[in-house]
């Protein structure tokens, strides 16, 4: 088995790399420069990658979890503020049900733990709910429960709410909303659906987890090479040298298994690689 990625996953991941570093944010002042956020999420939706999951004319997915999983890697190494995680899930939940591709972009709603999503047995959640990733959003997506499965429904996003994640900005669902059922759906979610879902969802956070990590290490090494103290770089210390291969190898592992677990989406029966 040849776990290196192929020639056309590393061009997605340098031409993912290439635009977050032109228009995502170098500092945290930059987080309220609207016209910069604007111009990287046209970037992001110009280059199509929130449609990897889209269903080609198989039905299957247009990208495997691999692709989704480096996007999103390359995104979090960034800090990159534009939907990338909400409009993703929300395109699977599409293509498990059949659904047409949406016309605007979406969301997802999950419960009031993040645990799942959220449900909507009565037509309306009935209880606290977050639509994440929600910044650009105008639905988000939940189930719909219905005659011998589910469904899935969707009710209007309001105004995202900046919270602890400056770039992930998240938006309460309103409990009494009436919730409508997406239109052109073909089936019905299975528990197995559910499952790829989730497994699919697991492994994109994870990716963004990998992609902060080695933001946040680079960063590191960087100040280490710039930094003087009595009268020498301190990255020329062993310490402080022993400090960066030390979170440098915890990062890589990480970063292996995350893969592994991206690659499950699609190669492993879906109980297999939700343990991925």
């Amino acid at each position: 088995m040849d776990v290196r990625l192929s020639a056309e996953q590393l061009a997605l991941r340098d031409s993912v790399a290439q635009a977050v570093g032109r228009l995502g944010p170098q500092t945290v002042a930059e987080l309220d420069d609207h016209e910069r956020a604007a111009k990287l999420d046209a970037a992001v939706d110009a280059s199509g990658w929130r449609e990897l999951r889209v269903a080609s004319d198989d039905a299957a997915p247009l990208a495997s979890g691999v692709e989704v999983s480096i996007v999103a890697e390359e995104l979090g190494r960034g800090l990159a503020d534009a939907a990338f995680l909400g409009p993703t899930l929300a395109a699977e939940l599409r293509r498990l049900t059949g659904a047409p591709e949406a016309a605007t972009q979406e969301t997802i709603g999950l419960s009031a733990d993040l645990a799942g999503l959220a449900s909507a047995p009565g037509g309306t959640l009935g209880a606290v709910a977050t639509a994440i990733d929600a910044q650009g959003a105008s639905v988000a997506l939940v189930l719909l429960p219905a005659a011998g499965g589910r469904g899935i429904g969707q009710l209007s996003v309001a105004a995202p709410v900046v919270a602890v994640d400056l770039t992930r900005p998240a938006s309460s669902l309103e409990p009494a909303e009436p919730v409508t059922a997406v239109e052109g759906q073909a089936r019905l979610l299975t528990t197995t659906d559910l499952q790829r879902w989730l497994t699919l969802g697991l492994a994109i956070t994870c990716a963004d987890l990998v992609g902060t990590m080695r933001g946040a290490i680079e960063l590191a090494r960087d100040y280490a090479q710039s930094r003087q103290q009595y009268g020498a770089h301190i990255g020329s210390f062993q310490a402080v040298q022993h400090l960066l291969a030390d979170a440098y190898v915890s990062m890589e592992g990480s970063r292996s298994v995350a893969l592994h677990a991206a690659w499950a989406v699609d190669a492993l029966p879906p109980a297999e690689a939700l343990v991925a």
